[in-house]
């Protein structure tokens, strides 16, 4: 949730001095509260189609690009999130932007298709946190919205900002909030750490079928948000209104956050064609488009640009090496065989199933020294694929790895890992990091992620484990795309804790703030990859067969 680098006050002023005008406004919500808005009208008589965005950063931080917009009869609308800078009101972290009780993005776009200046046409646009509030509005299906552009966001706060199946995405929730000197927020979560009726105005993944306009989704692989671009496309694009649906565009590259269009991105750096797909600006193309704006520097219409543009990673340091692409799909998820990685005995990797009968490898995890986090999907700390070697030494991890590759290996799409285990206390989580691994040893991570097992069964209760009892916990690693070159491995990690990335749990099966209260102790994990229990990873492949994989009896 970054804030926007690039200022236009310059521009805006140059813009105002040509003929254009400029003036604040202070709009009403339903419940009273005021939010500071800035309007900047073009030249003109109008009425004029808005652009529009609503941030909790500071109202001068937009992309350049809207100038040009403003120049081209299009007026641009900036506010304040409730509690921010000027704006009145508490800050309830998009709570109040949705389809709540309060309709904060509603509300504003009913006043701006009642202004005299207002054709009764609005776009959205921003990224970060400007992306959420995005998707928070249009699932309120409110007046006027013609398109909307998000980028690095997510149409879910609870899961993919707060609490990711279970376990607290601490340092990006933690840390953001302390930027914007909003932990008071943090209370909430104490009150409410499962998906509860408290998140429903901030959860949109049940209210696809509100949202009824066209639009573009950018993201990355290695993004806080990545699987959410991805689920706002598929939700909106499968599930949504006649206006949305079959009307959305999606945009993956190999980036971080903070590192839209740049090819640096943790320690590798992709070749120079990773920093934007082919072809015109997708979200430059949508907003004109749809907001009839005539500016001979957009090329392009929307049915031309292919839906889902992906960059396929690979080998940064063969250029002869497969991937390092950008691909064009007509749906997301690709066909794809979801191949099954067995673990084996002796650290092995591979689709050949387990054939021993009590087969397990076990590690200790200490609560008191955590696994710290390497990179990885981050905010407030180092982001993006790094080497993850000295993670893969520690006592408290246990490594599976294929052979060296004798032929190319694709992945693209959601990967997840099956795990049976068992433990000697009543609550742990699960860490799996998926990384490739290069020649010279470094291992590069592609995904990692959490889970917490008493929350294997439902995000809603705590189903404590029965000490002994093997149980599978599910570790959903996002979606990515690469290609392991020749002579690389996959490698997996295991262990039980990843921070700061994710808050510590201290095994005593507590509630939230689990970190904090209670008993701590030490516990044993036993990784099972028997023939009874036999723990994978699943990747998928596009390259192969729907049928073309091992399903163990």
């Amino acid at each position: 949730m970054m804030s926007i680098r690039l200022s236009i006050l310059i521009a805006l002023s140059l813009a105002v001095g040509c003929g254009n005008r400029s003036f604040s406004e202070s709009v009403k919500m339903r419940d009273g509260v005021h939010l500071a808005t800035d309007v900047y009208l073009p030249k003109g008589d109008g009425p004029f189609p808005t652009k529009l965005y609503r941030t909790p950063y500071g109202r001068t931080g937009l992309g350049v690009q809207s100038i040009g917009l403003n120049r081209n009869g299009v007026a641009l609308v900036v506010q304040s999130l409730r509690g921010r800078q000027e704006s009145e009101g508490i800050d309830r972290i998009f709570t109040t932007d949705g389809d709540g009780d309060l309709k904060d993005g509603y509300d504003t776009m009913a006043w701006v298709v009642d202004q005299e200046w207002s054709n009764g046409k609005i776009g959205t646009a921003g990224a970060s946190a400007l992306g959420i509030a995005q998707y928070m509005a249009a699932s309120a299906d409110p007046p006027g919205l013609a398109v909307l552009n998000a980028e690095v966001g997510t149409p879910n706060v609870y899961s993919d900002a707060m609490f990711q199946d279970g376990v607290r995405r601490y340092n990006l929730s933690h840390g953001w909030l302390e930027s914007q000197g909003s932990l008071d927020f943090e209370a909430r979560l104490d009150a409410h750490p499962t998906e509860d009726a408290f998140w429903a105005s901030a959860q949109t993944h049940d209210q696809y079928g509100t949202v009824d306009v066209p639009g573009t989704h950018v993201g990355g692989w290695f993004d806080i948000f990545g699987q959410g671009t991805l689920d706002a496309f598929m939700g909106y694009q499968y599930e949504g209104g006649s206006g949305a649906a079959g009307q959305q565009k999606l945009v993956m590259g190999p980036w971080t956050h903070f590192g839209v269009g740049k090819r640096d991105q943790g320690e590798l750096k992709f070749p120079a064609n990773s920093t934007e797909p082919p072809g015109p600006n997708v979200a430059d193309v949508y907003l004109n488009h749809y907001l009839d704006v005539d500016d001979p520097d957009v090329k392009g219409h929307p049915s031309s640009i292919p839906n889902v543009q992906y960059y396929v990673m690979g080998d940064v340091d063969d250029s002869k090496s497969p991937g390092n692409e950008w691909r064009e799909a007509d749906d997301w998820p690709l066909a794809a065989a979801p191949v099954r990685m067995h673990l084996q005995p002796g650290g092995g990797l591979g689709e050949d199933c387990p054939s021993g009968s009590d087969e397990t490898t076990s590690y200790k995890y200490a609560p008191l020294d955590p696994s710290p986090t390497i990179c990885g999907n981050n905010l407030k700390i180092d982001a993006g694929p790094c080497d993850q070697r000295s993670i893969e030494s520690r006592e408290d991890v246990v490594v599976f790895e294929t052979g060296k590759l004798s032929a190319p290996m694709e992945i693209t799409g959601r990967v997840q890992a099956h795990l049976f285990v068992d433990i000697n206390r009543v609550d742990t989580d699960l860490m799996v990091r998926m990384t490739d691994v290069y020649p010279d040893g470094r291992s590069m991570l592609i995904a990692d992620s959490a889970m917490r097992l008493a929350f294997r069964e439902s995000p809603t209760e705590l189903l404590l484990v029965p000490k002994g009892e093997v149980v599978e916990g599910v570790v959903d690693l996002w979606s990515t795309s690469i290609v392991l070159n020749t002579g690389h491995r996959l490698r997996i990690s295991i262990t039980s804790s990843n921070w700061p990335r994710f808050s510590v749990n201290r095994n005593n099966g507590l509630p939230y703030p689990e970190s904090i209260e209670g008993e701590s102790g030490p516990l044993t994990v036993n990784v099972h990859h028997s023939a009874d229990n036999a723990s994978y990873l699943e990747v998928p492949d596009p390259s192969r067969s729907m049928d073309d994989f091992t399903v163990c009896d």
